[in-house]
């Protein structure tokens, strides 16, 4: 089983105007991305601090889908423990119809402590079971004509979600995860695998070995799941962008997804999508792992 090879471009929603958003999504569209990115947090992350402003993941996703026509949309990734399983099941459907059946379901465990600490949100400490039980809901919410579902975290009886999605059986579903636990999830629940914390394409590699063993297990073939990798780029750099992407197609990585982060520059973001964009038919063009 081979896969194409995809190209994304990711903008955040943090440190931006809605006005930028809707000209990076333009530039993404126009361009024949082939899908589409923001993130999915309630305050600032890392270097940008807690108080940069940020838009929320989900809502920007039903405004991509309405201002965009031909590139594939998703929030990469989704933290599961912000929103109840049958919340997020819901938005992903109105997202999916929106979109005319663009929807990529990117979904993770949660990680942002600080997050879930000003906002009194539980769940945290045991995020990879939750993360474990709402991959099974989603699959039933979106396929089932009612959902029973008994878990640790979440019970449902008799429950109805209707519209179905689009897409059957149901949007991809991407799930970013570089762990032990939550390799197994990706083995099992998966459609593609968003390798996630690693330095370069090297170290994702290595995981890509422990998820293939881990798909063994489930008795799923290792080429069942696409890899994706995101290459963080600084809006200038256009050789570095290259290489970059390179190192990820020679070790078997078909989906890439670009994500500017002009911290350190202070390029203009809109300026790094249409770079970005201006760059594809080049990238398009670098071998891929045989």
């Amino acid at each position: 089983m081979s896969h194409p090879i995809r190209f994304g471009l990711k903008v955040s929603g943090q440190r931006t105007t809605a006005a930028e958003l809707r000209s990076c999504w333009r530039i993404a569209d126009e361009a024949r991305f082939d899908h589409l990115w923001d993130f999915d947090h309630l305050a600032g992350v890392k270097a940008s601090g807690v108080e940069s402003p940020i838009f929320e993941g989900w809502a920007l996703l039903a405004a991509m889908a309405e201002a965009t026509e031909h590139v594939r949309i998703g929030c990469l990734v989704t933290g599961n423990t912000y929103r109840h399983p049958a919340v997020l099941a819901k938005f992903a459907v109105t997202v999916d119809h929106l979109s005319g059946g663009r929807l990529e379901f990117g979904i993770g465990a949660g990680w942002a402590q600080i997050e879930h600490e000003m906002n009194g949100i539980e769940g945290l400490d045991h995020r990879v079971g939750r993360l474990s039980e709402a991959l099974q809901v989603f699959k039933s919410l979106w396929t089932e004509e009612r959902t029973n579902f008994e878990g640790r975290y979440y019970q449902f009886r008799d429950a109805v979600a209707n519209p179905k999605p689009i897409q059957k059986p149901y949007p991809p579903i991407w799930i970013g995860a570089r762990g032990d636990t939550t390799l197994k999830l990706v083995a099992r629940h998966a459609d593609v695998w968003n390798v996630t914390g690693v330095k370069n394409a090297d170290e994702a590699a290595r995981l890509g070995e422990k998820l293939s063993e881990e798909m063994q297990r489930e008795g799923r073939a290792p080429e069942a799941i696409r890899r994706s990798a995101q290459v963080f780029w600084d809006g200038e750099d256009r050789p570095r962008l290259a290489a970059d992407v390179a190192s990820y197609l020679d070790k078997g990585f078909t989906e890439i997804v670009i994500f500017p982060d002009v911290r350190a520059t202070g390029t203009d973001i809109v300026a790094a999508a249409a770079a970005a964009a201006d760059e594809l038919p080049k990238l398009r063009r670098l071998p891929a792992r045989a």
